[in-house]
This record gives C-alpha cells, sequence and structure tokens, in this order.
C-alpha cells in the first residue's frame, strides 16, 4: 500500500500529472482511489481523461459534488410528491388504505393482459415479489425501531399505505406504480397534468420515476453523477418524446447530466414550484457548468456535458417563462 507521498509521486512519474508539493491535503480529501482513478474516465473506463494537473481532478471532483448539492433537495422533493399523488390516486380507486384491499383493487395491472400469456405471468409474478418487498421493507424497519412502522406493529394494527410508503425505496415504489391499474395510473398522471396524447396507458410517471431512481441513489450514497454512470438502464423512449415535445427541446440525450436538468425543472414545474425556483435551479447548474469550463479543457467538458448544453438550457429557461 502506497502513502500519500508515495502517490503523489506515482501520479507524476506514472500518470504524467503535475502535483504540487502543498496538494497533499487536497489528495487526502478527495482520495486516490474515489478521487482520482474515480474521475479519470467519462462514462467508461475506455474513455480515459488525459488529466495534465491534479488541479483538474480537483475541479472535476468539485463539480461532482456541487452537482449532488443541487440535485439532492429536489429529488427528494419529487420523491415525496411523487408518493403523496400515488397515495391519493390509489385511495380514491380502492376506496381504502388497507394494503389487502388495495392489492385486490389497485394493484391489478395483470388483469389488463390475456390470462396465460406472457405478459400477464410477468406482471403477476412481479405482483407477488412485490408484496415480498413491502413485507421485507417493513420487517427491516421494524428491527430498526423505525417510529412509524413500530406504533402499528405494537398495537396490533393494520399498517395504512401511506406508512408503507415511507418504508419503500424509490426502486419499490416504481414496481408499485407498474402494478397498478389504469384508474391509478391516470389519475396520477392527471394530478401530474401530463398531456393525455402522450400518456394514454399512464405510464409516463412509471418512466419518470425510474429515470430518477438511479440519480436518487448515487447522490444519496455519494456516488459520481457528472457523467451519467449510475444509470442502470435506459431512459424510456417516450419520457424523452414528452420532454422533447413539451419544451421545445430536441436531441435530448440522458448521457449527458443536463437530461436531468430537464427532467427535473419540467417535473417541479408540473408540481407547481414556482418560474422563480426552477430558474434559479437551471442558474445554478450554469454557474457550475461555466465554472467548470474554466478549469479543464474544453475537449473534455464537451465530452462530459455535450456540446448542445448550452442551447439546450436556453430552451428550457424559455419553456419555464412560458409555462
Amino acid at each position: 500500500m502506497l502513502t500519500i507521498y508515495q502517490l503523489m509521486k506515482y501520479l507524476r512519474s506514472r500518470h504524467s500529472v503535475a502535483v504540487k508539493s502543498n496538494q497533499t491535503q487536497a489528495l487526502r480529501n478527495i482520495g486516490y482511489y474515489h478521487g482520482y482513478k474515480g474521475y479519470r474516465f467519462v462514462r467508461s473506463p475506455s474513455h480515459r481523461i488525459h488529466f495534465s494537473s491534479l488541479d483538474e481532478v480537483i475541479a472535476l471532483n468539485k463539480f461532482d459534488m456541487q452537482l449532488k448539492t443541487l440535485f439532492y433537495p429536489k429529488v427528494m422533493f419529487i420523491e415525496n410528491a411523487l408518493k403523496s399523488y400515488v397515495i391519493e390516486s390509489v385511495l380514491a380507486d380502492s376506496k381504502s388504505e388497507n394494503l389487502d384491499t388495495i392489492f385486490n383493487k389497485s394493484i391489478t395491472d395483470y388483469r389488463s393482459y390475456a390470462p396465460g400469456s406472457d405478459r400477464y405471468h410477468k406482471q403477476y409474478t412481479k405482483r407477488m415479489t412485490l408484496k415480498s418487498k413491502i413485507n421485507n421493507a417493513l420487517i427491516r424497519d421494524y428491527s430498526n425501531h423505525k417510529h412509524t412502522v413500530n406504533h402499528f406493529f405494537d398495537n396490533d394494527q393494520p399498517i395504512p399505505i401511506w406508512a408503507i410508503f415511507e418504508s419503500l425505496t424509490l426502486g419499490e415504489f416504481g414496481t408499485f406504480f407498474s402494478c397498478s391499474n389504469l384508474s391509478v395510473k391516470l389519475h396520477t398522471s392527471s394530478i401530474l397534468s401530463l398531456p393525455s396524447n402522450l400518456d394514454a396507458d399512464g405510464k409516463l410517471t412509471e418512466y419518470i420515476i425510474y429515470a430518477l431512481k438511479d440519480l436518487r441513489n448515487a447522490v444519496a450514497h455519494n456516488n459520481t453523477i457528472f457523467d451519467t454512470r449510475f444509470q442502470t438502464s435506459t431512459i424510456n423512449r417516450r419520457l424523452i418524446t414528452l420532454l422533447e415535445h413539451e419544451t421545445n427541446i430536441t436531441n435530448i440525450e440522458f448521457k449527458y447530466i443536463d437530461a436531468y436538468i430537464i427532467l427535473i425543472a419540467y417535473i417541479l414545474r408540473k408540481m407547481g414550484e414556482t418560474k422563480t425556483s426552477c430558474k434559479q435551479f437551471i442558474t445554478s447548474f450554469i454557474s457550475c457548468t461555466d465554472n467548470l469550463r474554466t478549469q479543464i479543457p474544453n475537449n473534455v467538458c464537451n465530452q462530459i456535458l455535450g456540446t448542445q448544453q448550452r442551447a439546450h438550457l436556453l430552451q428550457l429557461q424559455n419553456f419555464i417563462s412560458h409555462s
């Protein structure tokens, strides 16, 4: 295991990265393995960034941390609001807050497929798996003495759906919504004011949840986000079509982080956030990217941010102004 001083020497001699003698603490703070090794490529280890100095690594690390600071409160707000909307939709459909009743009346997407078909089998299996995931989440929180769960268990009362949602991860919540029936989905879509001509089956909310899930988890666990390497699945094309149609922004690519700015700003506006708040969110991102461009080579910035970022954000601000 190399010492911090040996790592500094290693960066100079092996990777031709200029490291100042007074940057010992800076390298300690970002970590050689989390910092340099984690930030030396864009999206894939095969797409290496050829840093010339530790200053550039530190700048990229700072940019990544600023992004997480910017995203965290917005994603948490959206997650909480979406859960609230779905609870409202489920209660309207099932007329009950009891999980068993809700499952029988509202978590019935499988019934929209022909019995015995592959889709029927897949959705029914997902529904059964969901029930198991919910039970596991409740057991986990009960073992961790989470007050919301313990209150109902200790009083031998059924746990209402709103309390159950407090225990679900965003991915588990996405599965819940995916398994819900058309009525629940369309009611949620209506609350969000999503265009009905693009969301006849109410699935856009599901695509939004899954698009945000990986970002939310990466931010919460302090994983690298600047190059969207956190994505575990492809963003649904219908969601991209929605964003492009609604905002008049063309060629949105979720391999660039500005696509998540577009998505979040759009959702926030649909949730009633003020134009001023949404514009401040966008402006903060622009400030971060403008600062990064002064600290690392332009060709590297274009790999990270894309060449259409500035045009996209101007169009996004225009959309917010006229929304």
